[in-house]
């Protein structure tokens, strides 16, 4: 079995809800909706993500024959259930926010329209892919915020990711956030995302000098030569790569950027700029790593740090100030009739819906949550992309999903854009939904 596209990498609750529907033969249209309750704190948005890796996972859902015999094996389902997921295919609609869409808590990232059990199944699944990449989207936008024009950033966090999917996944959702690139190798192949690499403390380590280090590096690496100058001493480092600079000089090979990993890194970024431009290297770029987030990179840029990039690494990938969002999947209609939960605290709004964006300029100044049936002014944010299991549009490119979020970011207002979270961003329910609510509350069974 392959665990990553498995039709068994699910919570136990869908296939005894499924074997449920099934022999009660609820086959009916339901509408589902994942959403995002609530803001983690000193966040003022969320960048959609994931919505790829949904479309990819419902192309391909279908069941193996070796699942199809752990089934059987287990015991707990029927004969139904199994000849079910035996001949499944996912043939439903999904609307959704395009990745890399700014969107707030409440609002629709992807909509999901289907026989019930089909749009039941996936819902696990749904909430893994969409979630996670949301969650890394929206860190790393918040990152290229603080970095502005000022430096770039390069993703460092796959070994510290919580697994390989997080390191990959992790990959992609800081690139289309704005970052230049990734150390993880496999990005580059899956996706066509720029790779980026320097060397560990332990290759400067198994030599017999500094100096050799660095040649050795250089010559086995010439078109990627970036050294890593705080092994023993950082301000000695830096004038080590001047001599070294000077060897390879004739050799034409040249050194592209000194990496700093550990210390007072603003204070030593000033004196190693120093001693590279009095050693005639002022084209050799300072590259920092050890611990960063949007804080730190905002807070070195802020006071002068000549640094040109930042390799953001385990607070990135793991989304160390916010790692998890509060989300849900949820029935919002089914047979033509709405439905909502009233759960204090996890209350649902009714109905399948749409989100209109109003703006003044190129600045966005108010959501509105309606009715997908409705017209109204502004922009419409959610948009079909699957008919009937089949895509509506081609895959689009990694390079246009980062284009297109990079867009979005400059449509914030100017203090999101500073990472300020107050005054919050207006998201307004309208008189229709509110309405609606209204009826299906009503009619509840009591």
């Amino acid at each position: 079995m392959n665990a990553l596209t498995s039709i068994l990498l699910t919570d136990l609750y869908q296939l005894t809800m499924l074997q449920g529907y099934l022999e009660k033969g609820m086959h009916d249209r339901a509408v589902f909706e994942f959403s995002i309750r609530n803001l983690p704190d000193r966040r003022g948005f969320f960048v959609a993500a994931g919505l790829e890796s949904v479309l990819n996972f419902l192309e391909h859902l279908h069941l193996t024959g070796e699942e199809r015999d752990y089934l059987i094996d287990s015991g707990r389902f029927s004969r139904r259930l199994i000849d079910y997921l035996e001949g499944f295919t996912f043939t439903g609609d999904v609307d959704a926010l395009p990745e890399g869409t700014i969107c707030f808590p409440g609002e629709p990232i992807i909509r999901i329209s289907a026989p019930l059990p089909e749009a039941q199944l996936i819902e696990s699944r749904l909430i893994n892919l969409i979630h996670f990449q949301t969650l890394i989207a929206s860190k790393a936008a918040r990152c290229t915020l603080a970095a502005g024009n000022r430096a770039h950033l390069i993703d460092f966090g796959l070994r510290r990711a919580h697994g390989a999917e997080a390191g990959i996944f992790a990959a992609r959702s800081s690139y289309i956030a704005g970052f230049a690139g990734t150390a993880t190798v496999m990005a580059e192949p899956l996706y066509g995302i720029p790779i980026f690499g320097t060397m560990a403390h332990s290759f400067i380590e198994a030599q017999e000098s500094e100096t050799e280090a660095f040649i050795t590096f250089a010559e086995t690496n010439p078109g990627n030569v970036t050294l890593l100058i705080d092994t023993y001493d950082t301000c000695t480092g830096a004038k080590k790569v001047v001599e070294a600079a000077a060897l390879l000089s004739r050799k034409g090979i040249g050194v592209d950027t000194v990496r700093l990993d550990s210390g007072d890194l603003a204070g030593l970024s000033r004196q190693v700029r120093t001693i590279l431009d009095r050693g005639g290297l002022g084209d050799v770029r300072i590259f920092v790593s050890g611990n960063m987030d949007e804080y730190s990179i905002k807070d070195f840029l802020d006071r002068g740090a000549p640094i040109d990039g930042f390799g953001v690494g385990t607070k990135l990938d793991t989304s160390d100030d916010a790692p998890y969002f509060d989300c849900a999947y949820k029935l919002m209609e089914y047979a033509g009739i709405p439905r909502l939960k009233k759960s204090e605290g996890k209350a649902t709004l009714p109905g399948a819906k749409q989100v209109f964006r109003e703006f003044d300029g190129n600045t966005m100044v108010r959501d509105v949550l309606t009715l997908a049936s409705d017209v109204r002014a502004g922009s419409p944010l959610v948009k079909t992309c699957m008919e009937k299991g089949c895509r509506t549009e081609e895959k689009m490119k990694t390079e246009d999903v980062r284009s297109y979020t990079l867009n979005q970011l400059e449509t914030l207002p100017p203090h999101m854009m500073a990472l300020a979270t107050t005054p919050p961003y207006p998201v307004v329910i309208s008189e229709n939904l509110m309405a609606l609510r209204t009826r299906v509350e009503k009619n509840l069974p009591g």
